[in-house]
């Protein structure tokens, strides 16, 4: 609290003051006195907030940190500000955002990994504890507006339907008074799924209209700040601006892409010797920093297919352009709130990468990740691949490229994304600006720093103090310092001496220089890796006052030091909830073993016409066993058309749907195959009942099925379908009744106009047992009395 700020901000919301003093009978007495009534504001000299986390990106890939992408929005505020390069992230999204929204440690917050996996487990449960206020609530009830745009990866997927509950959600108690964007991992950057709030909207134009998301998430961060402003000036705002990029999928207008043809011709291994030497010219390295070595399990450049290289190729020309397409946008934002005035007097971060670059996308690189994530990558040969060049980054691709350029845009470090014991995977090249606050111009800060200190750091430029109750609940004291002792004084001391780090057993300690690290498992392999015992894990140990870029393991020449950080870590694991330690990925993705909420229980779902933006564990699971899905429809006399139910997208998925007046069945096999089978005759009009009966052909996962289409109990087509996916269709395209909105599962349709013609009255969707019916109907009341007998 400032000297001049007379409220008590350390319980919140801030408790209002019963009235004190005489009661006048006649308020035109003399004597009558009472205060005015006061609007709640931060204290005197509060600044502006706007920080900006870009997604997926590392260390060596911006230009203001050497690399190739093209970042002159972030060079311009590095030139009227500082860069940070010694700032680090989790190695993972989830992770990382709740970190930075807390200020505290990510397993001390429930976020040991991703919302998809969590576990029983308290330090990797995706709920965020309520002694954990989000720094967003802490400043909304000391007088900010707050407003949140992109990306949310915070929400347990047990809560992410329109049913919430919406806690975890950015506007439910996430404390912004504002959303628009996506709740999940990823988003389909032509096709968006998205919310304002909690409400589900749907993007008015088409890709060939011109529509992308981060331009459409810059426009609305335009628009509130500037009604903000407009209506109440005097009052600061805080904007966190997370876009998706440049998280796959990496989607990109061709003209920004074409941009860098011809850059990385000469492969990832000469990329990462141009990229250090600009760092080192740059001075965002020191002098004599190292460069690491590529490890044996990413391939040299060399080693690669040549007849592959042209893919190659324009997999990292495709994610240059992307970044700089986000930077140019981040530009137009900085660009709005100067024109206000205000740009001088907000606290900008734009913090380049929630993780390091992401090595997830295969050896090779993917036209549609999905397929990696349902175990089909043989599926995409090289004559696929050299087939699809032309479409990647377009509407029709979900591409992610290999994992050589990941490993070459982490430059000069060691690792990826994913892997939180080397720099690879955590540190992130960090700009802050603000004029009015900070005396420095275009100089570099060295200290040591973490997520987890942006927090403390706005709270302190705000003049707010930590809470000590929200709600009524006492608070965890935040575990991150603030970065302003940094902000004039290049040589200060670190604020922050220990900071601990683990990503799915992948482990590592910072103690006042020395880090201990060890990895454990390897980030592309995402199901089946063999994995050592932990105790088996080879431990490294480096000396980074002398060795910036850990290229120099002094393990055993040092056994003793090596051993008091690895006892340092555990120390610091048991603090901060961090045990017990579990790379088990396959069983933490099954609901049941992990010991997560499901949504849907039992072998029977029953959905109603209007329904939809329903993510995939929204929905009852069909994949890998026999279902049958059956409507109940209205057609009218002009006949049937338009979509009855869909899950999925272009990238994967299902449908049933009327074309030209007959029922139609679409099995879209990861955006590479489409399966239609399709009924004999017209349905007719009038109320009728449509069935869909998938027969699993059985024998593993992801085999393929019969499809039988039934009206009335009748047959009316089959067909077969040769292989299905295992896993998952789409991180963000939903199941939706009586349309589909996103991209289009199926291509008799198209994004917009699908809707059905006539009313879907309710979808019954039954998985093995539940889906045998020898009459090939449902009866209605029986659908309801199932339903009822489920809650």
């Amino acid at each position: 609290m400032s000297a001049s700020d007379k409220i008590q901000r350390d319980v919140l919301p801030i408790p209002d003051h019963a009235r004190t003093g005489l009661i006048t009978y006649d308020a035109k007495d003399p004597e009558t006195k009472f205060p005015p009534i006061e609007q709640l504001r931060p204290p005197k000299g509060a600044p502006n907030i706007l920080v900006i986390l870009i997604d997926d990106a590392g260390f060596g890939a911006a230009s203001v940190f050497g690399g190739p992408c093209q970042t002159p929005s972030a060079e311009r505020l590095a030139t009227g500000g500082l860069k940070y390069n010694r700032f680090h992230t989790t190695a993972l999204c989830s992770p990382s955002r709740q970190a930075l929204l807390t200020g505290r440690n990510h397993h001390a917050v429930g976020m040991g990994a991703i919302t998809e996996i969590a576990s029983g487990s308290p330090g990797y449960s995706s709920v965020l504890p309520n002694t954990a206020s989000p720094i967003a609530k802490t400043l909304k009830l000391n007088g900010y507006a707050t407003a949140q745009f992109g990306k949310c990866h915070e929400v347990p997927v047990w809560e992410t339907s329109p049913a919430g509950p919406f806690n975890a959600w950015p506007t439910g108690g996430g404390g912004f008074e504002y959303f628009y964007g996506f709740i999940g991992g990823e988003a389909h950057q032509w096709y968006p799924s998205l919310y304002e709030g909690t409400n589900p909207v749907e993007v008015k134009k088409t890709p060939e209209e011109g529509y992308h998301l981060v331009k459409d998430m810059t426009d609305k961060a335009i628009g509130w700040i500037g009604q903000e402003k407009a209506l109440m000036p005097d009052k600061p705002f805080f904007v966190y601006f997370a876009p998706g990029a440049t998280h796959a999928p990496h989607h990109v207008p061709k003209e920004w892409a074409d941009k860098y043809k011809g850059k990385f011709d000469g492969g990832w291994d000469k990329l990462r010797e141009e990229t250090f030497a600009r760092q080192k010219k740059l001075g965002v390295i020191p002098a004599d920093c190292k460069l690491t070595l590529r490890h044996k399990e990413i391939p040299a450049w060399d080693e690669m297919p040549e007849n592959l290289k042209p893919v190659l190729r324009r997999e990292m020309e495709v994610y240059a352009g992307y970044m700089e397409y986000v930077d140019h946008h981040v530009g137009r934002l900085l660009d709005s709130v100067e024109k206000l005035g205000v740009l001088d007097d907000t606290l900008v971060y734009y913090i380049i990468g929630d993780n390091g670059a992401s090595a997830e996308g295969t050896l090779r690189g993917t036209y549609n990740e999905m397929i990696n994530f349902n175990g089909a990558e043989a599926i995409e040969t090289t004559e696929f691949l050299i087939a699809h060049l032309d479409k990647l980054g377009g509407p029709e691709s979900y591409n992610h490229y290999a994992v050589g350029w990941a490993h070459a845009l982490n430059t000069p470090y060691q690792w990826t994304k994913q892997v939180a014991s080397h720099w690879g995977g955590t540190r992130n090249g960090t700009i802050l600006h603000w004029p009015k606050g900070i005396k420095a111009k275009g100089e570099q800060r060295t200290q040591f720093h973490h997520l987890i200190d942006v927090a403390p750091t706005l709270l302190d430029v705000a003049g707010i103090p930590q809470p000590t109750f929200v709600d009524g609940v006492e608070q965890m004291p935040i575990h991150g310092v603030s970065m302003r002792y940094s902000f004039d004084d290049p040589k200060a001391a670190e604020g922050r001496e220990t900071q601990y780090f683990e990503m799915f057993g992948n482990r590592g300690i910072y103690h006042k220089g020395w880090t201990a690290v060890t990895r454990h498992k390897t980030p592309w392999i995402l199901i089946g890796e063999k994995t050592p015992a932990f105790d088996d894990d080879v431990w490294e140990l480096y000396d980074t006052t002398k060795d910036w870029s850990q290229a120099n393991d002094l393990a055993k020449q040092m056994p003793e030091k090596l051993h008091e950080l690895q006892r340092l870590w555990l120390i610091e694991a048991v603090r901060y909830n961090v045990l017990p330690l579990d790379d088990d990925l396959s069983k933490r993705l099954n609901a049941d073993t992990a010991g997560r909420p499901v949504l849907i229980k039992g072998d029977r779902q029953i959905l109603f016409g209007g329904m939809g933006r329903l993510s995939e564990n929204s929905v009852i699971n069909i994949k890998n066993k026999s279902h049958s899905v059956t409507a109940e429809i209205e057609i009218p006399a002009s006949g049937a058309e338009g979509v009855i139910i869909a899950q999925g997208g272009n990238i994967g998925g299902w449908c049933l749907y009327a074309k030209e007046g007959k029922l139609k069945y679409c099995y879209n096999l990861l955006g590479i195959e489409y399966f239609y089978v399709e009924s004999a005759t017209k349905l007719p009009t009038g109320t009728h009942q449509i069935r869909m009966e998938f027969a699993y052909d059985g024998g593993g996962l992801g085999k393929g099925g019969t499809v039988t289409l039934y009206l009335d109990g009748k047959k009316i087509g089959s067909g077969k379908i040769a292989a299905t996916a295992a896993m998952i269709f789409s991180a963000d395209d939903g199941c939706d009744v009586g349309l589909d909105t996103g991209s289009p599962v199926s291509q008799d349709y198209g994004p917009r106009g699908n809707e059905f013609t006539g009313q879907v009255k309710g979808v019954e969707i039954a998985i093995d047992e539940a889906a045998e019916n020898v009459d090939h109907l449902v009866s209605p009341e029986q659908a309801v009395r199932i339903a009822l007998a489920r809650q």
